[in-house]
């Protein structure tokens, strides 16, 4: 996410909102294991961080219940996408003996049920299915489900691969992924990313070429829902940058955290029950108008931010002052390691191993501007401490 985040090989906070309680599930029944305790609670305090496998599993419980239960957390969104050992489909596991297993999810959901926190499993859906020259499991088992075949295999010109939203056998599969994720770890609800998708209606796809790249895209979205909510009767969640027309809405936010190629439109053609997650992480001159944008089309939304501090606080501050009862709470993004995130969050030196080597001066200077786990770290507690303070309450629609 933006030029910064694409460097990173991987990849708390809430507003007091009157009359928002974290949602149920779909179905109205009541949760499983995964599900927070504190179901009346009226803001959704979440963190988003990638899997650490099962090595980093017992990093991961500590923080949860040492640093983010205490610091309020409520809500954990816990990116697996192919790192978990699948039984419907086990060639698209990634990650040998380290992927987490069904034991590993029920432990996990258990840890976080007892810290109050609802954790909610993420799956990329449709495009990230490549990073740098490195296809993942999708993709490089199914090369038939590809939307853009004529791209070369160490995906020189790309930054990442979709799937095509039309081929007649990529939902079967997906699916069936993301219902062994739902059941592993108990959850009532579900994301299922969708952000950066710069390859959709791409003309080397035999199906896609041609067709308008909104409709495609919300075909995607609906058949994610039809399974997600009609089906499973779960939540759904996902990114919003794909929904923002960067040149109509006139915004200013660039093609990364919103939309120069056609998905725009895609808004008003999915249902308004998703709920969006809506990131930027540098600030803003003019702010940041997607925050009432979304709740004005009738979206429950989070503001999500990341590492600088400045830019995390400016965007919770002007969501606070200017929420309604669509904006549920928010989300701090993470993007780096998990582990190396709950090290910094737990105040733990890194292994010898693991420190990272002297870069050259231009990387350095690079690195700098994206920050480390210590400064993601800060700008959680940070916005943490905001969320602390009296804020004037908006009105119930």
């Amino acid at each position: 996410m933006t030029t910064t985040k694409i460097a990173m090989a991987l990849g708390l906070a809430a507003l007091s909102v009157i009359g928002l309680s974290v949602p149920e599930t779909a179905s109205g029944q009541e949760p499983s294991a995964g599900k927070s305790a504190s179901s009346t609670d009226t803001q959704w305090r979440g963190v988003h961080m990638t899997s650490p496998g099962r090595r980093g599993l017992p990093l991961l419980k500590r923080a949860i219940t040492e640093k983010l239960a205490p610091m309020g957390v409520n809500v954990l969104i816990l990116e697996v996408n192919y790192t978990f050992a699948f039984s419907s489909h086990p060639e698209l596991s990634a990650g040998g003996g380290g992927v987490l297993r069904v034991e590993d999810a029920r432990d996990l959901a258990e840890t976080c049920r007892k810290s109050n926190i609802r954790l909610i499993p993420m799956f990329n859906c449709l495009g990230h299915q490549s990073w740098a020259r490195n296809t993942l499991p999708l993709l490089a088992k199914h090369p038939e489900l590809d939307e853009s075949p004529e791209v070369p295999k160490d995906n020189q010109g790309i930054y990442c691969r979709s799937w095509c939203p039309l081929h007649p056998d990529v939902n079967k599969i997906v699916f069936a992924l993301i219902d062994e994720l739902i059941d592993a770890f108990g959850a009532d609800s579900f994301h299922v990313g969708m952000d950066e998708v710069f390859l959709v209606a791409n003309p080397g796809c035999s199906r896609c070429k041609g067709k308008d790249p909104a409709e495609l895209f919300a075909k995607a979205v609906n058949d994610l829902h039809h399974h997600i909510v009609d089906e499973r009767k779960l939540t759904m969640l996902m990114w919003a940058d794909r929904l923002l027309d960067d040149k109509k809405l006139g915004f200013g936010y660039g093609k990364w955290d919103a939309s120069q190629n056609g998905t725009g439109p895609a808004i008003d053609r999915i249902p308004k029950d998703i709920i969006l997650c809506d990131w930027h992480y540098e600030t803003r001159p003019k702010g940041y108008p997607s925050i009432a944008y979304l709740q004005e089309k009738g979206f429950r939304m989070l503001p999500s931010t990341w590492w600088n501090k400045d830019a995390a606080l400016a965007m919770l501050r002007e969501a606070r002052a200017t929420a309604t009862p669509r904006m549920i709470g928010h989300l701090c993004t993470t993007w780096v390691g998990a582990e190396g995130f709950c090290r910094a969050l737990l105040d733990i030196q890194p292994p010898e191993e693991a420190k990272p080597k002297p870069k050259a001066d231009a990387q350095a200077k690079t690195k700098t501007r994206r920050g480390g786990p210590r400064e993601i770290v800060a700008a959680l507690k940070a916005c943490m401490e905001e969320l602390k303070q009296d804020q004037p309450r908006s009105k119930p629609e």
